[in-house]
C-alpha cells in the first residue's frame, strides 16, 4: 500500500493499524493526516508509547495523555478516580482522533487500559469511546519491556512466558477496535538492494548463511573502525563511556550549553528523559556530533552527522560540518507538550548530542549514511533488526560483532505479520474499487462528525466542476506518457494508477488499445509478466481475479516499485 491510498483510508475516520517497514514513510504519512485534520480545524490527539518516540512527533506519551501513568493495569476504582479528574476529562471528551506512535512496545494491559478510560470518560460503548484511534507502529521492531534479571555470571536473562500475550494486537481494546490494516510497501530510506534483502530476509525468518557471508564481509577490528562513524551498543553503560573517552581525547577548550526549561516541574522531568539532546551538553571543536531535531530548511534532520567545526563569535553556537562539508550554525531549537494549541512544557537547547556513540533504543527513527554496530550483547528479539534497519546501504554498516540472538525475529510477530501484509491488500482492494465520489462522501462525512470544516481551496473548487477520473481520461486517450500525467495533475504516480484501474473496470478504456503508450520497455515487461503467470492462483489472487503484487515483487526484486507492477498487471491476459 501506498501513502496516498493509506491516507484515503485514514480520512474516512476507521480505525487504522499503520505498519510496514522502516523507512516505509509511517511517521510522513502521520504527519500528513495530522496536516489534514489541523486544515479542517481538528486538532489531533498526538501520542506515543514513549518519551523518545513523543518528542519525534511532537506529542506526549500515551501514559500520560489517558492518566494511567505508570500503571498498566486498571482496577474499576482506578478508572473511576481518572475519569473524575477534570482536565483528564476535558482532553479526552474534547477528543476526535487519538493517534498512538510506537504501538509496538505498548503492553496488551496498557492498551486496554487505555480504551477503557477513554469508554468511561467519553460515555460511549464504541471501541475507545467512540474515537478514531490510529495505531501506528511495526512489531519487528522493540517490543514492550519484560522482567529481567541476571544469572551467576551476570549476564541478563529474560523471563518471557510464550503464553502470555506480550504485544499489543493481544489486547482486548484492539479486538474491540478492529482496525483496517494499512502496510506501507514503498522504501524511502534503504536504497541497495542486496542490503534490502538481508533486512527483508530477517523480518522474514529466512535469514541463512548466504546472507552471514555479506555481514561478514562488513565486519571490522577495534582497531580499524572508522573515526566518524556513530556506534551503537545494546546498553547505555558502553555508550556513556565512549563518549566520555572520545571527548577526553579531543583537546582544545570545552563549551558547556545548558538546557533551558519552562512549564510543570513534573512533565518538564520526563521530557528532559525522553530527549535526544542531554541537559548538559559538553562540546570541543572536533568533537563528533548528531543532529537530534529535524529541520530540512537549514539542511539537517534527526540522525544527521557532523563534527564541530568552530563556534560563532556573537552567539556562540557550534558550527558544525556535516558530510557534505557543509557548514551548519546549531542554533538552539524547542521541544514543546503541546495540547489543544497551548503549550504545558517547553525544553530549550542546542539540537546535537555527542555521536561516537548511541543506544539501539535511542536510535530508533533515526535514518544514518554510516554507523559502527556492536550486536554482540544484544538481549532482545527485534534489537538487532532496529539497529541494521538504521543505515541506508550495506557499505555504510561497520560491524562489530553480534550474537545468536541479533538477526531473530519473535515467531508470533512473524506468523502476525502475514496476515497484516494480506489484510492491507484486501483493504486497498476495497478501496480501490469503491467510487470516488462516494469515498469523498465518507471524508466529508468525517470532517462534519468531528465539528471540522472541510477546507476550500481553488484546486478542490476546479475539480469540483469536472471529476478528478474524468481530466486523467482524457490526458490518456491524448497519449500523455504516465510521469508527464502525475506532473500536469499534481498528483502522485500511485493515485495516477487507481484512476486508471477505476476507468478499467468502468470499461472506458482497454490496456490493449489506450495504454500502450504507457507500457514499460519489453524486458521489463516481459520479466514481470512471466512473474505474474507463474504464481498466478487462486493463493495469490483476490476474489475478482486479479494478481496480489507483493509475492511478485519478492520474486521481481525492489528494482520494480509497486506503481510499475500496478501497470504491468493491467497487459495479464
Amino acid at each position: 500500500m501506498t501513502q496516498v491510498e493509506a491516507l484515503d483510508i485514514l480520512k474516512t475516520g476507521a480505525n487504522v493499524f499503520l505498519t510496514g517497514e522502516p523507512g516505509a514513510g509511517k511517521t510522513h504519512t502521520v504527519n500528513a493526516y495530522v496536516k489534514y485534520l489541523r486544515e479542517c480545524g481538528i486538532e489531533p490527539a498526538i501520542t506515543a508509547s514513549t518519551g523518545i518516540a513523543a518528542t519525534h512527533i511532537g506529542g506526549m506519551t500515551i501514559h500520560s495523555w489517558s492518566g494511567i501513568g505508570i500503571k498498566s493495569a486498571l482496577t474499576n476504582r482506578d478508572i473511576d478516580r481518572i475519569s473524575q479528574n477534570e482536565y483528564i476529562g476535558k482532553r479526552i471528551s474534547r477528543a476526535h482522533v487519538l493517534i498512538i506512535d510506537e504501538v509496538s512496545m505498548l503492553s496488551p494491559d496498557t492498551l486496554s487500559s487505555v480504551e477503557a478510560v477513554c469508554r468511561a470518560v467519553r460515555g460511549k460503548g464504541g471501541a475507545f469511546g467512540g474515537l478514531q484511534v490510529v495505531l501506528v507502529g511495526d512489531f519487528f521492531q522493540l517490543p514492550p519491556i519484560v522482567s529481567r534479571s541476571f544469572d551467576e555470571n551476570g549476564e541478563m536473562v529474560l523471563f518471557e512466558d510464550e503464553e502470555t500475550p506480550r504485544f499489543a494486537y493481544h489486547s482486548s481494546a484492539w479486538q474491540r477496535a478492529e482496525p483496517l490494516y494499512c502496510y506501507l510497501t514503498e522504501q524511502h530510506r534503504q536504497d541497495d538492494p542486496e542490503y534490502l534483502a538481508i533486512l527483508s530476509a530477517i523480518r522474514k525468518n529466512q535469514f541463512c548463511e548466504d546472507h552471514i557471508n555479506h555481514l561478514t564481509k562488513r565486519s571490522v577490528s577495534k582497531e580499524m573502525l572508522p573515526k566518524n562513524a556513530p556506534k551503537l551498543y545494546s546498553h547505555n553503560r558502553n555508550v556513556d563511556s565512549m563518549n566520555e573517552m572520545m571527548l577526553a581525547e579531543v583537546s582544545g577548550t570545552p563549551k558547556v550549553f545548558e538546557m533551558e526549561t519552562e512549564g510543570h516541574e513534573r512533565v518538564v522531568v520526563t521530557m528532559k528523559k525522553s530527549c535526544l539532546s542531554p541537559e548538559s551538553l559538553t562540546l570541543k571543536v572536533g568533537a563528533s556530533v548528531m543532529f537530534t531535531k529535524n529541520n530540512p530548511r537549514a539542511g539537517f534532520v534527526n540522525g544527521t552527522l557532523g563534527k564541530v567545526s568552530g563556534f560563532e563569535k556573537v552567539s556562540g553556537n557550534p558550527i558544525v560540518q556535516i558530510r557534505d562539508g557543509r557548514h551548519i550554525v546549531a542554533t538552539p531549537m524547542e521541544w514543546t507538550l503541546e495540547e489543544n494549541g497551548k503549550v504545558h512544557a517547553r525544553l530549550t537547547q542546542v539540537p546535537l548530542r555527542l555521536a561516537w556513540a548511541i543506544t539501539v533504543h535511542k536510535s530508533q527513527g533515526m535514518s544514518l549514511d554510516e554507523a559502527v554496530m556492536d550486536l554482540s550483547d544484544v538481549f532482545e528479539y527485534g534489537q538487532g533488526y532496529v539497529a541494521l534497519s538504521r543505515v541506508r546501504r550495506l557499505n555504510g554498516l561497520h560491524l562489530l560483532g553480534w550474537n545468536a540472538k541479533a538477526f531473530q525475529v519473535h515467531p508470533d510477530v512473524l506468523t502476525k505479520d502475514a496476515i497484516f501484509r494480506q489484510s492491507s491488500e484486501d483493504a486497498c482492494d476495497t478501496f480501490e474499487k469503491m467510487d470516488l465520489a462516494r469515498r469523498d462522501a465518507m471524508h466529508a462525512n468525517f470532517i462534519k462528525a468531528c465539528d471540522g470544516k472541510i477546507p476550500k481551496s481553488p484546486k478542490v473548487q476546479k475539480l469540483t466542476k469536472r471529476h478528478t477520473v474524468d481530466v486523467t481520461h482524457d490526458l490518456i486517450l491524448e497519449k500523455i506518457p504516465l510521469l508527464d500525467i502525475v506532473k500536469r495533475r499534481g498528483l502522485t504516480e500511485g493515485t495516477i494508477m487507481s484512476h486508471i484501474e477505476h476507468l478499467i473496470r468502468q470499461k472506458r478504456i482497454s490496456p490493449a488499445t489506450d495504454l500502450l503508450h504507457l507500457r514499460p520497455e519489453p524486458k521489463r515487461l516481459s520479466a514481470a509478466l512471466n512473474v505474474f503467470k507463474q504464481i498466478r492462483d487462486k493463493d495469490n489472487e483476490d476474489s475478482q481475479g486479479q494478481v496480489f503484487l507483493s509475492p511478485a515483487r519478492s520474486l521481481l526484486g525492489p528494482s520494480y516499485s509497486f506503481n510499475e507492477l500496478r501497470l504491468i498487471r493491467l497487459f495479464l491476459e
